[in-house]
């Protein structure tokens, strides 16, 4: 492979005119076909297989046209009176009619217009008290009976209603006219959101909530743009420190930025063929830009070090693209495996944003090996021009550089094992907290305490208790009962689910037209965030059996609480697959690349610590809100699994720059001593370059308002950290010491299956390092006391 490659460099770099031709022929057809050919991106939250996905579509089946609790542009403004005061008084229902009356004009809003909570709850009162004590009547009850259906008829309503026992709160419900809650235009939410503003006065608190009420995916969050331009910003100051040049330091940032656009533009081009998930883009885009800034700087470093050997500009590049560019199909690979292997996860979002990512990873490898040798052919001698700072290290006196690198590999060599347990005992106390996490999707109940829906779901918590906020809808599948049996079966279905622990109300919503199908409606006393209405779930599925044998019915439970239960289910029985995939594959991938059982196996072991302690740290800081930094609140359902596809791709890429240096130094004659302190001489500035750069992008999200924004961009910036600076850099090299030539040990029988793939360059004509090391081991201990490494 490094000979097919160092051809390919030196090709690229000579004929750049036909590169270039070829990349620009390939961005114009791929922008045209995505500028006209292109549909509209799916946002339809479709889990195939999980409970609740299954009883919304019997709900649809028996009540056609009924809405999907996911799709749903629901909106909720919940109005407050002050204390002692009622809603019903004025100057309070004057402004609500007044929001009213604004609503009406508002686009995109239903058919039906909303109606204010004091008229709304007399009315739902009326209509399901006038409900049970006609049911009552005609199924022939005496007195005392319809006066106990009245009963249970207002108690249930007052459940329901939108307005609290007091009189002080209420809700104005309804949902906007769309598809799905992503077609809610901008405008339409930013006139509810002037209406609310311009209602509150008087003491009347206004505050929106609701599904309809968030922005898209990717477009509109507070702060997103700024975010990437800050970490954009950083990648370049700390690209320029790297190489002392302002051209050399924009060069990986116009590569990578190519790259993603032409990645992220096939994205678009690809929903002519096929249907994606809006939120597709996202994950390319950071991942690719991410990968593209550090495959172009471990390429363009290597160049760099080339030039150092030679003067034929495009010997140095062929020569950096077969040997760093080896390792960066290598390691581009061990990412396009940890990103399409989320298919494995069975949600189709999930499985969108992971191919995506994969693709435009692939481009930026390509990009690495075409493109940027290409435009340094372009470039030539002007690739390091606009030089601000002179890079003249150290040498000793075979002429090698002695950078902070090499002092760092010799210290770590003084004492390995002491840096190794050091580094194991660190990380797993770290990792002790990440025995209690626990999973969830964010609410409304768990946003910054400033946003107006936080104040809406407070709000409603105190005055109607934070069931109201996590509802069960119970689907009943009554076909195969005779009719005259339906409503007594459809009744005993909400005793039974009155019947469980925490289950504030349960009620009969509905019935279809011919009686074949019913609705129950169960509100539970904890919020959606809360362990007690997960078990609640658990407890009413591990029945359900049971009642349909004695029903003679079907039922399903769905509702949005529902979706994310089972959807962080899915996600938690998938992650040992998915990390088990992953790992395997990964772990043969780089036998081949190290020849080894031994790297890998360190390589495996080393991020499986660096994830259990990111995890961790992250319970430790939002989950449980140590030092007060962050709201205690779950972690959302799928941060472990994007975790560990983003930073398992991350942690083999430091693995295979860092490896193959010490690989490549072994192959060509040093010791296993000296071999790990050449590795970190040419590896460890750049790797370093690296985790910086991606530790600042992820952790320039924790600025953003959003508290899973936070989270994320929190674990994603520690997982670096951990893995980059704490494992690649410290224990690795350690255990590299403490395995000695045995680190490249491979069973005889393996070794002749495996292909030769060449990644550290063996078959180049560089005859300067086997001189050197064939001269630095005559040199007297230089390179056999642990000292003087």
């Amino acid at each position: 492979m490094a000979t097919l490659l160092y051809r390919l460099g030196k090709t690229a770099y000579r004929r750049w005119p036909l590169v270039l031709a070829v990349w620009m022929v390939a961005l114009i057809g791929v922008g045209t076909v995505a500028a006209t050919m292109s549909q509209p991106m799916s946002d339809q939250f479709s889990i195939p297989g999980i409970p609740s996905e299954k009883a919304t579509d019997l709900q649809q089946e028996l009540f056609p046209g009924s809405g999907n609790a996911i799709d749903e542009a629901s909106v909720s403004i919940v109005v407050a009176a002050p204390e002692g005061r009622t809603l019903a008084e004025q100057p309070y229902a004057g402004r609500i009619s007044t929001l009213l009356d604004g609503l009406r004009s508002v686009p995109q809003m239903p058919e039906e217009p909303p109606v204010g909570p004091v008229e709304a709850a007399a009315a739902m009162e009326k209509r399901i008290v006038d409900m049970a004590v006609q049911s009552a009547q005609n199924s022939g009850g005496d007195a005392a009976a319809v006066a106990a259906a009245r009963q249970t008829a207002e108690k249930n309503a007052a459940a329901v209603s939108p307005l609290s026992p007091d009189g002080r709160v209420g809700t104005i419900d309804f949902a906007f006219n769309v598809a799905t809650t992503t077609d809610v235009e901008a405008g339409t939410r930013e006139q509810v959101l002037d209406l609310v503003k311009t209602a509150r006065g008087d003491g009347l608190q206004v505050e929106v909530t609701g599904a309809g009420m968030a922005a898209g995916p990717g477009g509109e969050e507070e702060g997103g743009v700024s975010v990437e331009l800050i970490g954009i910003a950083i990648a370049l100051l700390v690209l320029a420190f790297t190489f002392g040049s302002l051209v050399a330091a924009g060069l990986p940032i116009l590569t990578a930025g190519l790259g993603v656009g032409l990645g992220v533009t096939g994205i678009t081009a690809m929903t002519a063929f096929v249907t994606l998930d809006s939120s597709t883009p996202l994950l390319a885009t950071m991942i690719g830009l991410g990968v593209g800034i550090d495959y172009a700087l471990f390429i363009l470093a290597r160049y760099r070090n080339e030039l150092e050997h030679t003067e034929d500009r495009a010997e140095a590049i062929g020569v950096a693209v077969g040997t760093a560019g080896s390792a960066v199909v290598f390691a581009g690979l061990t990412v396009v495996i940890a990103l399409a292997a989320l298919s494995l996860t069975g949600v189709p979002f999930l499985a969108a944003m992971g191919w995506g990512a994969a693709a435009t990873v692939i481009i930026a490898v390509l990009v690495a090996l075409t493109l940027l040798p290409a435009v340094l052919g372009i470039f030539k001698s002007k690739a390091f021009a606009g030089r601000f700072r002179r890079y003249t290290p150290a040498r000793d006196k075979s002429g090698q550089v002695v950078n902070n690198g090499v002092r760092w590999a010799r210290l770590v060599g003084r004492a390995p094992i002491a840096f190794a347990a050091l580094v194991v005992v660190a990380l797993g106390l770290i990792a002790i907290p990440s025995t209690r996490l626990h999973l969830a999707f964010p609410s409304d109940s768990t946003a910054p305490t400033d946003t107006t829906q936080r104040k809406a779901a407070d709000l409603v918590n105190d005055a109607f208790g934070e069931g109201r906020l996590a509802p069960m809808l119970t689907v009943i599948d009554g076909r195969g009962v005779p009719a005259a049996q339906r409503p007594a079966a459809y009744q005993q279905i909400v005793q039974w689910a009155s019947g469980h622990e925490d289950v504030a109300n349960a009620q009969l919503g509905g019935m279809n037209e011919d009686g074949t199908g019913a609705l129950v409606l169960i509100t539970p006393v904890h919020g959606p965030e809360d362990t007690s209405t997960e078990k609640l779930l658990d407890n009413l599925r591990d029945t359900q059996a049971d009642i349909e044998t004695s029903t003679g019915t079907s039922i399903g439970i769905t509702g949005l609480t529902a979706i994310q239960t089972d959807v962080s289910q899915r996600l938690a029985e998938a992650l040992p697959l998915y990390l088990g995939v992953v790992i395997g594959l990964a772990f043969l991938i780089l036998m081949v690349v190290f020849r080894s059982i031994l790297v890998p196996l360190t390589a495996t072991l080393g991020f499986l610590l660096s994830v259990m302690a990111t995890l961790g740290a992250t319970v430790t800081m939002f989950q449980e809100g140590t030092f007060g930094l962050f709201p205690g609140q779950p972690i959302i359902s799928f941060i472990p699994i994007f975790l560990i596809g983003l930073v398992f791709g991350l942690a083999m890429d430091y693995q295979v720059f860092l490896v193959t240096r010490i690989r490549e130094a072994h192959v060509h004659g040093a010791s296993y001593r000296e071999a790990v302190v050449d590795g970190f001489r040419n590896s460890a500035r750049v790797v370093t370059a690296a985790a910086l750069i991606m530790t600042a992008v992820f952790g320039g999200f924790m600025f953003m308002g959003e508290p899973v924004i936070q989270s994320m961009g929190f674990a994603l910036a520690v997982a670096v950290l951990f893995d980059a600076f704490v494992v690649r850099m410290c224990l690795i090299p350690a255990l590299m010491y403490l395995m000695g030539e045995r680190a490249w040990w491979l069973p005889r029988w393996l070794d002749r299956i495996l292909p030769n793939i060449d990644v550290e360059g063996q078959s180049l004509n560089r005859p300067h390092l086997t001189d050197h090391y064939r001269d630095s081991d005559r040199e007297a201990g230089a390179d056999t006391q642990p000292v003087r490494a």
